[in-house]
């Protein structure tokens, strides 16, 4: 896997620092059912990476004392951790919203059978990947027969209620491009998504979040090995807006890894650039509880333009 962090300190990313923290985001580990050609996880079946039952713990006490309000469990496929159900009813005990990123064919997988019951009884707001409505495009991306099983999927997601206009069970979708290019306007293309997935299969769903790929892990590695790689870092330089810098996610979102270090985005934390915490290289979550990280400083590298060109884009999709 070529390493492309060496290769992000050529147009020197402007410095921020954090707000308030509103969301906290926890990766389960990096196991999962998918290889992804875009996935900046680098996640697959053959990944061992488990976060403890004790770091979850203290996830779960940091929810309790620090006042944020949303949990964003991500993996890998974070469903397929043992105590995924625990923490997402523990979360919910405490009034937290949560949500599930889940690659919808993990509904299909051997013991996931009520999943989707499960995620609809403890009312979890569901972030799916379908980087494209058609199958093509789809199983080029993630593999031979994920579109059928998305579909099929949402389908079941749909029967239960998810992504009922004015329905109380989130359901939204999650747009990758292809290739090294920007995103399109993400109203457009939800519009789109919502007429074809509609006509074609009776699909609906509340919002589709259109998200750029980053530089770097599976992805980074394709562009470097394709000699596409500085002609991407340009694009994504070149489309940087600054009006976007107040809204990325990492000012107001803290990601965990699987042992518990603390990173300013899901992004640093593949790239291992950690959350600076008095000055320290590396911060535990345990050690957060009472902390407040407003002005802290962000770690900041050249794949940031990802989240400020054009549109911007985040884990909530587009900032613009």
């Amino acid at each position: 896997m070529h390493a492309t962090l060496p290769l992000m300190r050529h147009y020197g990313f402007p410095p921020i620092r954090r707000k308030r923290l509103e969301t906290l985001q926890v990766n389960l580990g990096y196991k999962c059912n998918q290889s992804c050609l875009h996935c900046h996880v680098n996640a697959g079946p053959g990944r061992t990476e488990m976060m403890s039952r004790a770091t979850i713990g203290d996830a779960l006490a940091f929810l309790g004392v620090s006042g944020v309000k949303t949990l964003d469990i991500t993996g890998g496929a974070p469903e397929l951790h043992p105590h995924f159900r625990e923490l997402v009813e523990r979360a919910r005990e405490l009034g937290v919203r949560v949500i599930d990123r889940c690659n919808l064919t993990i509904l299909e997988e051997p013991g996931q059978e009520d999943l989707a019951a499960f995620l609809k009884k403890n009312q979890v707001e569901i972030t799916a990947s379908l980087p494209c409505y058609t199958q093509d495009l789809v199983d080029r991306q993630r593999g031979k027969g994920v579109y059928a099983k998305s579909i099929r999927a949402l389908q079941r997601l749909n029967r239960l209620g998810y992504g009922a206009p004015g329905g109380a069970l989130v359901l939204n979708l999650v747009y990758n491009p292809q290739g090294p290019s920007l995103p399109p306007d993400q109203a457009t293309l939800e519009a789109d998504y919502k007429r074809v997935l509609g006509e074609q299969h009776g699909i609906v769903f509340n919002r589709l979040l259109a998200m750029a790929n980053m530089p770097i892990q599976r992805f980074g590695s394709t562009l470097v090995s394709k000699g596409q790689f500085d002609e991407y870092m340009a694009l994504l330089h070149r489309s940087h807006r600054p009006e976007n810098l107040d809204a990325v996610m990492c000012r107001d979102t803290l990601s965990v890894d699987w042992q518990g270090a603390l990173y300013d985005c899901d992004f640093n934390q593949m790239l291992g650039l950690p959350l600076r915490l008095d000055g320290r290289k590396r911060a535990h979550l345990s050690e957060l509880i009472g902390r407040d990280l407003a002005g802290n400083p962000i770690a900041v590298r050249d794949h940031c333009y990802g989240c400020t060109a054009g549109q911007g884009s985040s884990c909530a999709g587009a900032l613009a």
